[in-house]
């Protein structure tokens, strides 16, 4: 049988504390209340908490000291602050010192129902249905591998934005998803959105969704990504990309909780976490006057700086092992093995494009070996004439895209030349048999 949750609620305001209680209680989890810091102290001291509230301000203290304390005494005990209306400065620097997650005067209960369920998960074990280890998606056993895995399992346990920086390819959207999956709403949606992809006249209906007729083609009510990422996690990728007006509103998007729709009267509530990620220097940009430094703010209340590969060179072996198994999985042929003239030739390069361009050459290099064996001159590395400067994706896709369908065209060519016999089709291509299966199912021919 479960034994029921203990909160502890800490306010010298009664009608709080009855309102918290009440709320709580109808929740079926027991509630013990405390109006001062050394009250809370003695109650901590007596009782083990599944959740905490507690106010800003206490009679004989900070409730930031009573965060702080259960920080350091009681550290699997989620403890959320209660503040002000509008108070954002002592919310995030609340979040900053290890808070769960935040509450607003006047109190939403529906926000306060979200945050206790959420929060009572991580004492009901739930994440750990997660059974993937991040060791197994996040590879890599180099030291800056290890500190990133490890502190993606504290943040997974907190609510606080976390803006994950780093260099394109580096693999931000992955640590993103591995933060929401060790976490207590790993049951939930996780929804990324590219930001630069969003066309500027659609930002506003795409993130909070419209109205029927709120405007020319709005022949449906439409649910935003805000509402399709309700009670799970919106990781907002490229989040520099967003226009400025797009800012003011995602500001008060995450500050309030709460959005209205294009075409609403009213605002209503949501309970998303942010995760937010971009490969460009967003400090500098809010010092040009190009992103808004209240946003930045509150974005940006812990940073999670991803390496990019060259900065973590040990860890290139057991990438490309995982890389070329996977690419070997997905043609239904064996993996082939590197030389060590080729792997001496992958530790030397500079990776400027990251691990995304890592994959990108040894799938290149799997359709030119032979014998199973890729060699130096299979791995076709190219010469970096600017050293550091990462490889676009955006500049990439529509070339990839164009020779995807010039390879398609002169494949299906080749095939109907041999009347579909493919060993011939391979010849006529100037290409192996293994190379040729590769190809047909990389591009879908069937």
């Amino acid at each position: 049988m479960t034994t029921k949750a203990i909160a502890l609620v800490v306010d010298d305001e009664p009608d709080i504390l009855e309102l918290l209680e009440m709320t709580l209680e109808r929740m079926d989890i027991i509630v013990h209340t405390a109006t001062n810091l050394d009250e809370a102290k003695k109650q901590l001291a007596c009782n083990e908490y599944d959740l905490c509230f507690t106010d800003m301000k206490l009679p004989d203290g900070e409730g930031l000291d009573l965060i702080k304390y259960i920080q350091l005494q009681h550290p699997n005990t989620p403890v959320a602050m209660i503040t002000a209306h509008g108070n954002m400065e002592a919310a995030i620097t609340a979040l900053k010192s290890g808070a769960y997650d935040f509450v607003s005067k006047p109190v939403d209960l529906q926000m306060l129902r979200n945050l206790a369920n959420t929060a009572l998960k991580l004492r009901h074990g739930e994440t750990s249905q997660i059974e993937r280890r991040s060791r197994d998606t996040l590879l890599g056993d180099s030291e800056e591998m290890r500190k990133i895995r490890n502190r993606i399992v504290k943040l997974a346990r907190s609510q606080a934005p976390v803006y994950i920086s780093g260099a394109s390819g580096s693999g931000k959207e992955l640590v993103a998803r591995l933060i929401h999956e060790k976490g207590p709403r790993a049951d939930a949606p996780f929804v990324p959105v590219n930001c630069g992809a969003v066309p500027q006249e659609l930002m506003e209906s795409e993130f909070f969704g419209h109205k029927k007729g709120s405007f020319t083609g709005a022949t449906t009510d439409k649910a935003g990504l805000f509402q399709a990422a309700d009670g799970g996690t919106l990781f907002l990728d490229e989040v520099a990309d967003l226009p400025l007006h797009m800012q003011v509103k995602l500001l008060r998007a995450i500050q309030e909780k709460s959005i209205r729709s294009v075409g609403a009267q009213t605002e209503v509530p949501v309970d998303v976490r942010i995760l937010s990620a971009t490969h460009k220097n967003l400090a500098q940009l809010v010092e040009e006057g190009k992103f808004r430094q209240d946003l930045f703010y509150r974005i940006n209340v812990i940073e999670l700086r991803v390496p990019s590969l060259k900065e973590r060179k040990a860890d290139i072996p057991q990438l490309t092992d995982h890389l070329l198994a996977k690419t070997a999985q997905q043609s239904g042929l064996e993996p082939p093995r590197l030389s060590d003239e080729a792997m001496q030739a992958l530790i030397a390069y500079p990776f400027p494009g990251n691990v995304r361009e890592l994959e990108n050459i040894l799938e290149r290099a799997f359709t030119l070996c032979e014998d199973d064996v890729i060699s130096k001159e299979d791995l076709q590395l190219p010469s970096v004439t600017q050293k550091d400067e990462p490889i676009s994706s955006s500049t990439e896709q529509p070339l990839d895209s164009y020779l995807g369908n010039q390879e398609k065209e002169a494949i299906q060519q080749a095939l109907e030349a041999a009347k579909y016999n493919k060993t011939a089709a391979a010849k006529l291509l100037g290409i192996s048999f293994r190379q040729l299966r590769y190809r047909l199912k990389k591009l879908g021919i069937d």
